[in-house]
């Protein structure tokens, strides 16, 4: 469905990612991980559009989008949830998913919402609220909802554990996994890796803006020694939910 060749990108004369290549399988999920700056962000930001190629390629489906512009390439079926959720805090939890859906019918978008919020029912109680008053974990949850919104083949999710008590973890992996059996495909990026290495098929190990180590999340689980070299030891973590 979705593969890099080659692709180095950065900012200005900046190269966060060199010569990465790897491959997301319709239906599956697709871990990418590594240290605070290996270029996770990066990597799917150039993907969405939002951050520049200077070398290699983007084919969605085998169509070349390395030179379409981000918002061609929701409509082409590719949808971000990023790291820091960036939401529209004044705005309504209703008015971020309208804003989701933005290149679709009405008709269509009442659907996806309705979808949506099934997938995340505490949302459904928070409809009129305003998104900056909602807990870190709900704010997560709408911006995968938001970003389903676009009804999405290939969702993007940038640091899905950061920062949230255990139990939001627990729903937002609990969501992950009902859409990947919808057969939705999913690039996750996580520096929780003990817990994305339960779900994920694949995995992608970036440093210092470069891929490491690819290869089955099961074999993964196995080289203890190579997650404990490259990204340390990292367990359950229960950090205070912002």
């Amino acid at each position: 469905m979705l593969r890099l060749e080659g692709l180095t990108c950065g900012y200005g004369p900046i190269e966060a990612v060199r010569d990465l290549s790897l491959e997301v399988a319709p239906g599956s999920i697709f871990a990418l991980v590594g240290a605070n700056g290996a270029g996770k962000s990066s990597t799917i930001m150039a993907i969405a559009g939002h951050v520049a190629v200077q070398a290699g390629r983007i084919l969605f489906d085998d169509a070349d989008l390395t030179a379409l512009p981000a918002q061609a390439r929701v409509g082409q079926g590719i949808a971000l949830a990023p790291e820091g959720r960036r939401l529209f805090p004044d705005l309504s939890v209703a008015e971020n998913l309208t804003i989701g859906s933005y290149h679709l019918p009405k008709a269509r978008a009442a659907e996806n919402r309705t979808e949506a919020l099934q997938l995340f029912p505490r949302l459904a109680d928070r409809l009129e609220q305003r998104a900056g008053s909602l807990s870190g974990g709900e704010q997560q949850m709408l911006a995968i909802a938001r970003a389903l919104m676009a009804e999405p083949r290939l969702l993007m999710i940038d640091e899905v554990s950061l920062g949230l008590m255990p139990k939001m973890v627990d729903l937002c992996y609990e969501a992950i996994a009902a859409l990947k059996a919808r057969g939705i495909a999913i690039l996750l990026v996580e520096q929780n890796t003990s817990r994305v290495l339960r779900l994920a098929d694949a995995v992608c190990v970036l440093e210092s803006g470069r891929a490491v180590w690819q290869g089955s999340a099961a074999e993964a689980r196995e080289k203890a020694d190579l997650i404990e070299l490259y990204l340390g030891v990292r367990g359950e973590e229960t950090p205070a939910e912002t």
